[in-house]
């Protein structure tokens, strides 16, 4: 094939040029494509809220109608994304297990059960890392925010404790320590789920 006498090295030079520019663009294209995403996963580490009958009771009862949910103050009680029963999560918004209840009062199924008052809550218990919890460090911020007082600190060892028979599983010590740690060491084990993982049932 003959080439083209007229084709000089000016021409290639400019002809190389639009080649990089033109795989420079579509390299660019691809690394600002949005990557498609599949379903976010369904979280697991729900709280029922305060009242709930056993789980599977409490499954036959609930008819989705969403009244505890309108009726939770702090709005923390929101409809489950699988089955739109009721659930709190606690690094989100903790129960603040209102005097009232007005969750339980509004339950027309006995999904959630009429409590006598806070110590009579059973939504889950409260699990320690010590491997990242700061209380040897002198944080006590899970300590001071503890509703029942369920949480100290032992004096020898400066690691936090949970008193299993006091702590209600509000959640409360989960966002605090959220707030103020780098790492949440403290996590709210659901009820239903402590049991199985042979944690203790909170005393009657």
């Amino acid at each position: 094939m003959v080439s083209d006498p007229s084709y000089g090295r000016r021409d290639f030079i400019k002809d190389s040029v639009r080649s990089v520019a033109k795989a420079a663009q579509e390299f660019s294209r691809e690394a600002d494509a949005v990557p498609v995403k599949g379903p976010a996963p369904v979280r697991t580490d729900w709280l029922r809220p305060p009242g709930a009958a056993g789980e599977a009771l409490f499954l036959e009862r609930c008819t989705q109608c969403g009244d505890c949910i309108k009726a939770c103050p702090p709005g923390a009680i929101v409809a489950h994304g699988q089955d739109a029963t009721p659930v709190l999560f606690a690094d989100q918004s903790p129960c603040l297990l209102c005097e009232d209840f007005p969750c339980i009062a509004v339950c027309a199924t006995g999904a959630l059960l009429p409590v006598d008052g806070i110590a009579d809550v059973q939504m889950g218990i409260a699990r320690v890392s010590h491997r990242l919890c700061t209380a040897g460090q002198g944080c006590y911020a899970c300590v001071s925010k503890c509703p029942t007082h369920a949480l100290a600190v032992d004096v020898g060892s400066l690691q936090l404790t949970v008193a299993a028979e006091v702590c209600v599983g509000c959640g409360m010590c989960e966002i605090v320590c959220k707030t103020v740690n780098d790492h949440v060491a403290i996590r709210v084990t659901p009820a239903e789920r402590a049991l199985n993982v042979g944690l203790p049932r909170k005393l009657s």
